[in-house]
């Protein structure tokens, strides 16, 4: 069903305001996928808070334009779904590789991350960053290991003692 003049400007102020916020954006031609497939990739991307949205090309090159997604413009050719992701940069670029890998038809276009366009293989890479969880470990882990280094340090003097008490007692023993 066609869109009317206002309801094809709300789309476009929606999409402008999730462009604004998100971090990343994941163009993907979508031509072959069922409306079941389709309905099961925005349940993965609710899940993940990934905003997708079907859009007209002409719509969607409004929408981000002022945003640092205006370099999809000229990758945004054909039936595509833009996939922004609005907590975690890799959000968008995970649940489209997840969702590609059982569905075929799914083709990545374009990967835009801070105003730079990226091709389609760099979604991959992307895909691989860790979650805000996933960076808080490791961060956690970084300050915890000079710490734990100190403390094997300072215990090991006392164990050393300890197993050369010990070899020394089995060694009279055993005399």
């Amino acid at each position: 069903m066609p869109l009317n003049l206002e309801q094809k400007k709300a789309l476009v102020a929606e999409v402008h305001e999730v462009a604004n916020a998100a971090h990343s954006a994941i163009a993907a031609e979508y031509r072959g996928l069922s409306v079941d497939q389709m309905t099961s990739l925005r349940a993965k991307a609710r899940n993940e808070r990934v905003y997708v949205k079907v859009v007209k090309n002409t719509l969607a090159k409004l929408a981000i334009a002022g945003t640092d997604f205006e370099c999809l413009t000229e990758a945004l050719t054909g039936p595509l779904v833009l996939a922004f992701s609005q907590n975690d940069p890799g959000a968008a670029a995970r649940v489209v590789k997840s969702f590609s890998k059982d569905n075929d038809k799914l083709v990545t276009k374009a990967v835009a991350i801070g105003g730079d366009l990226y091709p389609a293989t760099d979604l991959e890479r992307l895909a691989s960053l860790p979650t805000l969880e996933q960076a808080r470990g490791m961060l956690l882990g970084v300050f915890n290991a000079p710490l734990e280094q100190l403390v094997r340090t300072l215990a090991e003097p006392a164990a050393m003692l300890a197993r050369t008490l010990a070899a020394q007692g089995e060694k009279q023993g055993a005399a």
